[in-house]
């Protein structure tokens, strides 16, 4: 991607992870004199005022990839873009004339901008006339959808950030957001440290990051969030808070809610058993509650992705309605996004069950609303297939052709093995990526390149409702088309070209607000309308901006419900009569622990981006297991020894990570891992195909699960100057690196003499000339240490060990740059493991400035005992904020150490 190609000098644009939507500003690098652009925090985005965590800080260096898909493909074979589209629309056009427009579904993501979501929701529901379009939102946001839906007659988020910093009572239910949404929580860190008497609860079977800031801490048993909750609308109504004039005015079904609330939680000691924890902690949140009017209630995937989790939604909403805090400043039901545009594609009907523009098939009129605004000829008439249903549709032969776009079903969508056997059973499988090689495009008859984030043009939409430009700096490299282009272009090939001939994502954007608009008048929540005459200059200069923005009020919508007008037919709130239930799937002697799943701090979802940043690999480089030391023991395993899970759907090899974060019983496993970076740690091969019967949302938070110690084996760590292919070993993971290729790897000690021997005859890439191999070996303890220097300069490197054993890899990739022939010191280092001469860093716990545990120990060891302390002497914690929890726990720890 040459410099010369580039489009502007700078841009401000929005970050492509999580949900919060931060401001971005990309900086052409030809006016820094550097080689890649330059990404700073925009401190006029109101989402982070200039601040971004470590992913979004390190985004320019996974702007330039080796890995990038650069042209259509057919068949493993370069295709026009013509040719590939033609291929396309004639196998669609066909399996719709032999088995009806069900026959053909999208799969989206909410990654990809909501110009794209907008026209191929259209393309599907209106023109082929299939509702088959949904999207891996569906894994993360359908839950809290239908939620809000039952409760308020729309998918509408009530609150806004400065809530989060303004409410007196926070509670944290199923979210880790110190390391899933760091610049949110950061700011509620900044609220809780100017106002002390803030409060803020936890509730989440683990001890995470986030309860560095908890005055409370509710370890759950997995999957009982539900009953909390339920408890407090019932010790509400005994203990005389309720909003009675709001409930009888603004509210249907309290009374059945209630009473069913009063028979699932009777009291406070059956609420703590059915949770798992203290009756006084249960009393201490009920008490803080009660005297608490400003409560946010904060919640994400820990609720959302569960059997039962829509009920779980409702009971908390329930809550937020019974007590009238709602409407309010610091008051409200929050559900945060998991993915930086997963609300925008709610917005434009990309779930199955959604129609367009917040409308549903369920609506009265909102078919025919729909087909007449797009002049439709093929409208769908019902709910298409959820994701889980979708694949299993698609292994049955039901649905014959899949588009997949920007997203990875085969890392993320629960049972990976029935996920396989359906792409390999669907007759044309399309994927557009930006990236060549993924588990998912491994399985595509056609890949369409796409352009990636800093070559995309359009909006987003963040949790808090606002639409934020992503716009461009970069061009598209070789021949990467945006997502919207490839969708008109197969419509128009399909014979629908008036309805798909867009001068630009402005022109996409302008209709979607019409709709929005088209027929409202007030009844429908989702309204832009202010935009739907937008120019093109207007739209490269739009501001972040909340929803609803109707004609006439271009300032948007800070709050919504202010007015206590829901809505419903009747434009009451809902009350939902729940009753809390555990998940599907229970612990068994067979099956004896309870799996939890999440993410790591400095990874995105399945690291097709993040993987491009070797820096974010240094905190946590490999996929593991966190365990009990006591079940550790009871079961001889070993820290960083390799485990193996297994579960009835399929097996896992990780590394153990003994910690008490994790009761006994429990473990938890990070999701980010996929085949493309190590071997056999693909969690979802354990997760059942458990659903919420109502919003779809698979149960990914749990499974059960059996773990073994993986015994007779050699640890080792590769360091190559290339690539390697390493089939004979039983783990391996790739570390991403910005020098050589870092590998760590597990043999059977049976094969490793054979895995060696066969690496000696190897010449990489053709490479050939004198090669010399230096070796250690320690008898005692067995370790092994292997050199191969060809023409003097190091081009492999071997650490066998029968334990886990670290050394220092950034040294030793380093090396191998070196263009000068090794001296003897050099080779000394390179046997011994580190060089004399520098510093051991440690296991990384600041990304930002790449501070390791060792450093960090060692200066509070010599006198340094805060972390303000540690931030002024290495710099770590001052710049995100991100790894400050981490750095809080070395405190005390190194201090008893060192006593």
């Amino acid at each position: 991607m040459s410099v010369a190609n580039r489009t502007s000098m700078s841009v401000k644009t929005t970050c492509p992870y999580c949900g919060v939507g931060c401001g971005v500003n990309l900086i052409d690098a030809q006016s820094e004199n550097e080689g890649v652009p330059s990404v700073s925090g925009d401190v006029d985005h109101p989402a982070n005022f200039g601040r971004l965590c470590v992913k979004g800080s390190s985004l320019a260096q996974t702007i330039q990839s080796d890995d990038r898909l650069l042209t259509p493909m057919v068949d493993g074979q370069p295709v026009t873009w013509q040719s590939a589209i033609d291929a396309v629309s004639t196998k669609i056009a066909q399996v719709v004339k032999d088995h009806g427009p069900d026959a053909f579904a999208f799969y989206l993501s909410g990654q990809i901008l909501t110009e794209d979501y907008y026209v191929a929701n259209k393309l599907a529901k209106g023109f082929i006339g299939t509702a088959n379009v949904d999207t891996n939102s569906r894994l993360c946001m359908a839950s809290a959808v239908v939620g809000y839906k039952r409760a308020f007659g729309s998918d509408t988020v009530p609150c806004n950030y400065e809530d989060l910093e303004c409410c007196d009572l926070l509670i944290m239910v199923g979210s880790n957001a110190a390391w899933t949404h760091p610049i949110l929580y950061q700011r509620i860190v900044a609220a809780k440290k100017q106002r002390p008497s803030m409060r803020v609860v936890v509730i989440d079977p683990r001890e995470t990051a986030t309860c560095d800031i908890a005055d409370l801490h509710l370890a759950i048993k997995p999957g009982s969030d539900a009953a909390i909750f339920s408890f407090l609308l019932s010790d509400s109504a005994q203990a005389g808070i309720l909003d009675h004039d709001f409930i009888a005015s603004h509210t249907n079904g309290f009374a059945s809610a209630l009473a069913q609330a009063n028979e699932s939680t009777p009291c406070v000691s059956f609420t703590a058993n059915f949770c798992g924890i203290s009756e006084q902690s249960l009393t201490s949140l009920f008490g803080w509650w009660r005297d608490t009017p400003k409560t946010v209630t904060f919640y994400s995937q820990g609720v959302n992705q569960s059997s039962s989790g829509v009920d779980k939604c409702n009971a908390i909403i329930n809550c937020h309605l019974a007590t009238g805090r709602i409407g309010k400043q610091g008051a409200g039901p929050f559900s945060i996004t998991g993915q930086p545009n997963a609300m925008g594609g709610r917005e434009v009907g990309g779930l199955a069950n959604q129609l367009a523009a917040h409308m549903d098939f369920a609506t009265p009129g909102a078919q025919d609303l729909v087909q007449r605004f797009w002049q439709a000829p093929n409208m769908a008439t019902e709910n298409g297939l959820k994701a889980v249903d979708l694949f299993q549709a698609m292994e049955k032969g039901k649905v014959k052709v899949v588009w997949i776009m920007s997203t990875n079903p085969m890392v993320s969508l629960p049972d990976t093995a029935q996920v396989r056997r359906a792409l390999e059973k669907c007759e044309l499988v399309i994927v557009s990526d930006c990236k060549a090689h993924t588990d998912t495009t491994a399985m595509a008859d056609v890949l369409f390149p796409a352009t990636g984030w800093s070559e995309k043009d359009g909006t987003v939409t963040n949790s808090e409702r606002r639409i934020s430009r992503q716009r461009g700096l970069l061009s598209a490299p070789g021949d990467a088309k945006h997502d919207w282009w490839a969708i008109c272009e197969v419509a128009k090939s399909l014979g629908f070209q008036a309805a798909f001939s867009y001068q630009g994502a402005h022109d996409i954007f302008a209709e979607h607000a019409a709709l929005s608009a088209f027929e409202n008048e007030g009844k429908r929540d989702f309204d832009i309308g202010h935009f739907s005459r937008i120019t093109k200059a207007e739209y490269d200069a739009l501001v972040p901006v909340q929803w609803p923005v109707p004609e006439g009020r271009p300032q948007g919508t800070k709050r919504m419900f202010e007015d206590k007008r829901f809505f419903t037919p009747d434009g009451r709130a809902r009350f939902v009569a729940i009753v809390p239930s555990l998940p599907k799937v229970q612990a068994s002697q067979e099956w004896p622990f309870t799996l939890n799943t999440g993410r790591v701090r400095d990874q995105w979802h399945t690291m097709t981006r993040t993987g491009d940043a070797a820096s974010l690999a240094k905190h946590t480089a490999q996929p593991y297991v966190e365990i009990h030391p006591r079940e550790a023991k009871r079961l001889g395993i070993q820290d960083k020894s390799l485990v193996r899970l297994t579960s009835p759907y399929g097996e896992v090899l990780l590394k153990a990570k003994l910690s008490r974060a994790v009761a006994p019983g429990n473990v938890f496993v990070a999701i980010h891992w996929t085949q493309q970076f190590a071997n056999a740690s693909v969690v979802s091969n354990l997760i059942p195909q458990v659903v919420d019967p109502l919003s779809g949302q698979p149960e990914s938070k749990h499974a059960q699960v059996q773990l073994e110690a993986v015994s007779d084996i050699c640890y080792g760590m590769i360091i190559s100057a290339t690539p390697l292919v390493l089939a004979d070993c039983l783990y391996w993971c790739q570390v991403p690196s910005t020098q050589g290729y870092h590998y760590e790897v597990v043999w059977p000690n049976r094969q490793t003499q054979a895995s060696l021997r066969a690496m000696d005859t190897e010449h990489p890439h053709g490479k050939v000339g004198k090669t010399q191999w230096l070796e250690y070996s320690n008898p005692i303890t067995q370790q092994i240490r292997l050199a191969k220097l060809v023409n003097q300069t190091l081009t492999l490197l071997m650490y066998l060990h029968p334990q886990p054993d670290s050394v220092m890899a950034d040294w030793l990739l380093s090396t191998l740059t070196m263009n000068t022939p090794l001296s003897a010191q050099d080779r000394l280092a390179i046997l011994v493991g580190m060089p004399a001469n520098i510093e051991e860093k440690g296991d990384i716990v600041c990304s930002c400035y790449q501070v390791g545990s060792k450093q960090i120990e060692k200066a509070i060891v010599n006198g340094i005992s805060s972390v303000d302390g540690l931030g002024a002497k290495l710099k770590c914690g001052t710049n995100c904020g991100s790894c400050l929890p981490e750095l809080k726990r070395f405190l005390p720890t190194v201090t008893e150490l060192s006593a």
